[in-house]
């Protein structure tokens, strides 16, 4: 019966998409680069996922449970993730790369590494809502083409997050030895949807 409820509130997700919440606002000026070539071929190893333009959700949107006490994974951006938004402050909104939520609604309690284009960097950010507030914490910069490893792990009531060695915690409503809900993956938004299709390839460790 538990599972029966679980995979229906799972199913919500695609009936009932919530829009998310824009993130604090800086003021630099934007320099961004158009996308032009054809995006990176994926590999046996990573998965492609593919956010097309005018959309918010990837392709990839397979209901999956998650039990887990550390998510890990490699992550690599092409040059398609490099964009213009149509209202300048959107720029500073942050997409989603990768993560898991904690019940049946991600925007009640989840953790996402999460990622933006913004003042000439691709940026990867600790991205978490707790008890419904949503906080975030850049992490690190990376290369377009560059494999990083990434990481969320729950560690009490903390979550931790990894990029390249590099970590950042944000705090967690729950004190469990584990997160249980389902898995979380690329989106773009913020308000804007994608402004053309923007290629990431995730390979799970």
């Amino acid at each position: 019966m538990k599972n029966f409820r679980a995979y229906v509130a799972l199913a919500c997700l695609f009936v009932a998409c919530k829009k998310e919440f824009k993130t604090e606002m800086n003021t630099g000026e934007v320099n961004t680069v158009a996308a032009r070539a054809k995006p990176v071929k994926s590999t046996s190893q990573y998965t492609e996922y593919r956010i097309r333009a005018g959309q918010h959700y990837c392709d990839q949107n397979t209901i999956k449970s998650i039990r887990t006490t550390e998510m890990k994974f490699m992550a690599r951006f092409d040059h398609t993730a490099q964009y213009q938004t149509i209202d300048p402050v959107n720029q500073y909104d942050i997409n989603k790369l990768y993560g898991f939520s904690e019940g049946i609604d991600h925007q009640y309690n989840s953790a996402r590494i999460g990622w933006a284009w913004n003042d000439g960097a691709l940026r990867l950010y600790a991205y978490a809502y707790i008890n419904g507030v949503r906080e975030s914490s850049e992490i690190t910069t990376v290369a377009i083409g560059a494999e990083n490893a990434c990481s969320i792990k729950v560690s009490g009531s903390q979550y931790i997050f990894t990029v390249n060695g590099i970590s950042k915690t944000l705090p967690r409503a729950k004190a469990t030895l584990s997160a249980s809900g389902y898995q979380l993956y690329p989106y773009f938004g913020g308000d804007e949807t994608a402004p053309h299709d923007i290629y990431i390839f995730i390979k799970n460790l």
